[in-house]
Formats: C-alpha cells, sequence, structure tokens
C-alpha cells in the first residue's frame, strides 16, 4: 500500500519545529516503514524559499538528516507560507492555483498513492483535496490535530489571551492576530533559511545561528540583505501579501470554504479525541466523516512496566504537582501560577511543584521562584527528553494539564499517565478523556474549582483505585497503525 503523508513541516526537522505533531510523524513513519504492507512517503510545504521570486515547485529533501532521503519531499516557493500565522488572512489558504498544481505533479509523478494522509493543511491551499476528483480510488484521511479549518490562528485562542467561542462572523479573525510580521519578509527569512541549509550550514551552528538568526530578529537588515542578495535598492514598503478586511466578509468564506472541500473530497476526518469530534461536528463536517481517533505513542510501553501508587497523596501527606510542556498562557501555566499562589497557606504547604519546560521570560521565573515561599517545594526542569521522563516522573504524584484551549490530546498528559501518574485536567481538550473522572477535573480557568479539586485530593477524598478502573490504556503504535490500516481500506497496489 503505498501511502503519503503531509504535514507542513518535514518529521525529520532540525529545528524541532511542529511540536506534538511532528513527534508523532516521526513515530508513525517509522511504524510504516517496518509495517511489510505498506510503502510511505513525506511531503512538507510552507517553509522553503527561493531568494528570488519563483514559482512553486517540488524536490527532493536535500540538506539535514540523510536518513530516507528517498521518501522525503518538499514544495519550494508555496503560495500558502507555513505555519499558519505566517499566511492569516491570506485567501491563498484556500485557493492557490500554482501550488495546487504543483501538488497534482507531485501525485502524479511519484504516485499514485492509495492514500493521502494530510495530518495539517497549513502550507497547502485547502482545494488539494480535490486530489480524490482525479485519483478517486485514492483514500483522502484529514487529521485534526489542531483546528485550522475552522480557525486561521489553529487553535481557536483569541488575541493570544482567551479561547474563541464566538467568531462574531469573521469580524473577531480580523482582529486577532494582534503583531502580524508582513508576509514579504517572513518569505525572505524561510528564504535565507534554505539558502543556508543547502550549503550545508545547519541550524544550531554558530554560522546559522550568526547568519540567520540575527538577520530575522533585526527585520529591517534581513530585508536589505535580501534586496541586495537580489539586486535591488528600492526601499518601497512592504505589505501582507492580504490585508485583512475588518467586517471579516473573507472570513467567513474561508470557514465556509474549508467545511465544503472536507465534506466533499475526504473519506475520513480523525480526531483526536472525543472532543475534537464535537468541535468538527459544531463546525459542519458531515458526522459519517469525522471518526474519534486516539494517536498513538512510543511512551504506551510504560504502561506495562509501571503500576499505579496505591494512593495520590504521598506517604508524608503532600502532593507533588508537574506541569510539562511550555510556558505558553494557552497550556494554562499562568492560570496555574495565579491558582497556587492563592492557596491558603496550609494547602500550600503540602504541595511540591515540578515546572519542566524551558526558561520563560524574567517575569515568569521570578513568579516561579517565589512561590517556592509558599509551596512545600518548587523545582524547575529546562527542558527534557524522552529519556529523561522515568527519573523526572518518578517523584510525581499528579500530573497538571491546566489548558484554556482545547487542547485536542497534548503529548505530555500521554507521557504521564502512560507512566500510571493520575491527571488533574481542565474540562477543555482530550486529556480529560484518559480517565473521565470528574473528581480529577476542574472548569478551565476557573482558580476557585481548581482549589476544591486540590482540596479534595489533599483530603483524601479521591480513590486511587476508582481513577485508574475507569482510566484507558494508552494507545500503542502497533494498535493505532492497525486502526490506520483499517481507515486506508485494503491495498490497490502491492508495496514496492
Amino acid at each position: 500500500m503505498k501511502i503519503l503523508h503531509y504535514n507542513w513541516v518535514d518529521y525529520l526537522d532540525e529545528e524541532a519545529r511542529g511540536g506534538g505533531v511532528t513527534v508523532y510523524q516521526r513515530n508513525i513513519m517509522a511504524a510504516l516503514d517496518a509495517a511489510p504492507w505498506a510503502e510511505p512517503y513525506f511531503l512538507a510545504s510552507g517553509l522553503s524559499y527561493d531568494l528570488k521570486s519563483a514559482p512553486p515547485r517540488w524536490e527532493p529533501v536535500a540538506y539535514g538528516l540523510s536518513k530516507d532521503r528517498d521518501r522525503r519531499f518538499e514544495i519550494i516557493n508555496s503560495e500558502v507560507q507555513s505555519p499558519a500565522h505566517h499566511s492569516f488572512g491570506d485567501p491563498a489558504q484556500v485557493d492557490a492555483p500554482m501550488t495546487e498544481a504543483v501538488f497534482l505533479d507531485f501525485v502524479a509523478q511519484t504516485g499514485p498513492y492509495d492514500v493521502i494522509h494530510f495530518n495539517n493543511l497549513e502550507g497547502l491551499p485547502a482545494r488539494v483535496l480535490a486530489v480524490k476528483e482525479r485519483w478517486p480510488e485514492t483514500q483522502i484521511v484529514l487529521s485534526l490535530h489542531n483546528y485550522y479549518p475552522f480557525c486561521p490562528q489553529v487553535n481557536l485562542w483569541f488575541q493570544e489571551r482567551e479561547s474563541c467561542v464566538d467568531f462574531d462572523a469573521g469580524r473577531a479573525c480580523a482582529k486577532c492576530l494582534v503583531d502580524q510580521r508582513p508576509q514579504s519578509l517572513l518569505r525572505m527569512s524561510g528564504a535565507m533559511a534554505y539558502r543556508l541549509k543547502r550549503a550545508g550550514i545547519r541550524p544550531g551552528t554558530w554560522a546559522y545561528d550568526s547568519g540567520f538568526r540575527w538577520a530575522v530578529r533585526s527585520g529591517g537588515r534581513l530585508l536589505r540583505m535580501v534586496r541586495s542578495l537580489r539586486g535591488r535598492t528600492s526601499a518601497e514598503p512592504v505589505q501582507p501579501v492580504a490585508p485583512k478586511a475588518p467586517d471579516g466578509r473573507a472570513f467567513v468564506a474561508r470557514r465556509a470554504a474549508m467545511q465544503t472541500l472536507i465534506n466533499a473530497h475526504c473519506d475520513h476526518v480523525l480526531c483526536m479525541s472525543d472532543a475534537v469530534r464535537d468541535l468538527a461536528l459544531h463546525y459542519g463536517i458531515r458526522p459519517d466523516l469525522a471518526r474519534t481517533s486516539y494517536i498513538g505513542t512510543r511512551q504506551a510501553d510504560a504502561w506495562q512496566r509501571t503500576t499505579p501508587a496505591p494512593t495520590i497523596l504521598g506517604a508524608d501527606g503532600t502532593l507533588t504537582l508537574c506541569f510539562m510542556g511550555y510556558m505558553r498562557r494557552d497550556k494554562g501555566l499562568f492560570f496555574l501560577l495565579d491558582a497556587l499562589e492563592s492557596l491558603p497557606p496550609a494547602q500550600a504547604a503540602r504541595i511540591n511543584l515540578i515546572v519542566a519546560a524551558r526558561r520563560g521570560d524574567t517575569e515568569t521565573m521570578a513568579r516561579l521562584s517565589a512561590l517556592g515561599d509558599r509551596l512545600a517545594g518548587v523545582e524547575h526542569i529546562d527542558g527534557y527528553s524522552a529519556g529523561d521522563l522515568d527519573d523526572m516522573l518518578a517523584r510525581v504524584d499528579v500530573g497538571v494539564i491546566p489548558v484554556l484551549w482545547h487542547d485536542n490530546l497534548p503529548q505530555v498528559a500521554l507521557e504521564m499517565h502512560a507512566r500510571h501518574i493520575p491527571l488533574l485536567t481542565a474540562d477543555m481538550g482530550g486529556a480529560q478523556e484518559l480517565s473521565r473522572c470528574a473528581d480529577m477535573t476542574f472548569a478551565a480557568g476557573d482558580v476557585a474549582d481548581f482549589h476544591a479539586r486540590i482540596a479534595a485530593i489533599l483530603s483524601g477524598q479521591v480513590d486511587a483505585t476508582a481513577y485508574w478502573a475507569g482510566a484507558m490504556p494508552p494507545v500503542d503504535m502497533a494498535t493505532h497503525l492497525a486502526e490506520l490500516r483499517r481507515y486506508y481500506g485494503a491495498a490497490a497496489r502491492p508495496a514496492g
């Protein structure tokens, strides 16, 4: 079975862009590679550009890691920049004829494929879903790792500060992205990065960092540098490709077009949790297409070699909480700090906190440090790798997932859940579905409700045995792959 996976960023990207979706893509490509029935390929788009303006084209990935070079491809000069906020408000996200033509040419030249699995539409015009019309036997699968078809900001998170519950006929979208850099500047930075990597200068090296990152931070200097390379001396202002109309009509049309294209051409829309499926239905995806499909994780093997603690509290009556991921508002870190700062002193004195996330700004780190005076203990771990998880989480009683957005199914939740660490979760997104335990769920953003849950845990009201009796085992890669194969259908052409 010949299978094409698409995501906006390469699954072996050396800059580790794409978050949990990229981790998933690495895992699924490795699993497909080991499956005798599968012949997997991968395509990315929207990041690499030429210094001189040129039409879109596709080519094998020609830089970075040499692994899997025979099956990794990318579209250069896509009319749709990725990630999504780089092309926010651009009608090319729906309709970009040149890029669509290049995508169809790629499929014609490297296919045909039994399955085209879109793990995102960022970086491509959504009209590429009409590939189904040219190859009707190809199964078209779309995974909703985020909400890009319904939200050009991808995460239903308004102005980087609150969950978006009403896009106000598109007017909320028109004023959502408060600090949008010009698309032409972003394209030039992509061109500079592409050229440096093609020259063998790799991300993370002194030459790359000094030659690119400094230039990007300097903004105007990068623009003048590229103009010089292109032989341009004029100082004409750079404007976004598609300025946003304040009345929001373009965003209404975008959402309607995405919905229509998905319903018309996809065979399956895979939702990472029931919560994601509910949102997909709310935004008009056909019920017969939308299916809950929990992603597989390599961390699932920890489920077999760990056992639940007999009680949620530590033996000394204290509670060690762990927050993992990113120091971002949408992930709930600042809500968590607010909630812990306002805990009654007697409860705070029984709480230890571990924050495993890359160092934040000065104010955030100062707040975290000050918490050490109120809590029993505070520890900051400045990033971690998969190999660190067992040792790091051995000290944790409860993982906290305090998200303020509809987080589809956080990787960090899976990592802790797989090690039989109970989760205290907000009632948004998919993490709550790992246990479906009302005693360990609080209203997102509600400090009082969070305090009530902490009080219940500290008083011994939450029973560990009952918690795990209703918990779902994490999905391992073999199980997930078997489920995908059912969605993919019988192979029309043998692998190889």
